[in-house]
């Protein structure tokens, strides 16, 4: 038996563009409560911000990872995360293996901590640890999403987007932070 959507509790952690559309369907189509952790709130949005990522597991029975990986998501989502996001709570990773700490969530997952797992992203990909495999609360699958006829025409069109503005001198649409050059 598996819980239900409707009504249900979701915290994404990143509200950006993945995330927003997460969070509209969620709501609109399954009347869920959104809430959300992302460096700094929005104010765009009828969400609810949560100052933490132990914070919105707390009040999540569906918590969604859509935040890039790096230095400043690294492990965001640790034991004292799947703890607040209970035995009822399961998590969807759809952003960067980096974010969780995978062996607090193999143990959080045998010790039935939490209700399960979804996730399309691993540290080590392709390499899936065995003990994920293994385990009947989760769900495990390739990082697929973007290999549809139209995410393959919206990258195209974004990176022609972005040199049109580049070259007419002006900001790009999706900038990318550089580390500063080697000395």
């Amino acid at each position: 038996m598996h819980p239900s959507l409707g009504g249900k509790q979701l915290g994404i952690l990143g509200l950006g563009a993945v995330g927003l559309e997460i969070a509209k369907r969620a709501s609109l189509g399954f009347g869920m409560e959104v809430s959300y952790h992302n460096r700094q709130p929005r104010d765009d949005v009828d969400y609810t911000y949560c100052a933490t990522a132990v914070e919105l597991a707390r009040t999540s029975d569906f918590l969604i990872l859509a935040t890039p990986g790096g230095d400043g998501t690294r492990h965001l989502i640790d034991r004292n995360a799947l703890d607040a996001l209970g035995p009822n709570g399961y998590l969807v990773n759809i952003g960067r293996g980096s974010v969780v700490v995978t062996a607090d969530l193999i143990t959080a997952l045998e010790q039935r901590r939490i209700g399960g797992a979804a996730l399309d992203v691993f540290d080590d990909e392709p390499q899936v640890p065995d003990a994920l495999k293994r385990l009947p609360n989760t769900v495990l699958t390739s990082h697929v999403a973007g290999l549809s006829p139209e995410a393959a025409h919206d990258t195209v069109q974004r990176v022609a987007d972005n040199l049109v503005e580049f070259f007419a001198g002006r900001p790009v649409l999706t900038p990318v932070a550089l580390p500063p050059p080697e000395k």
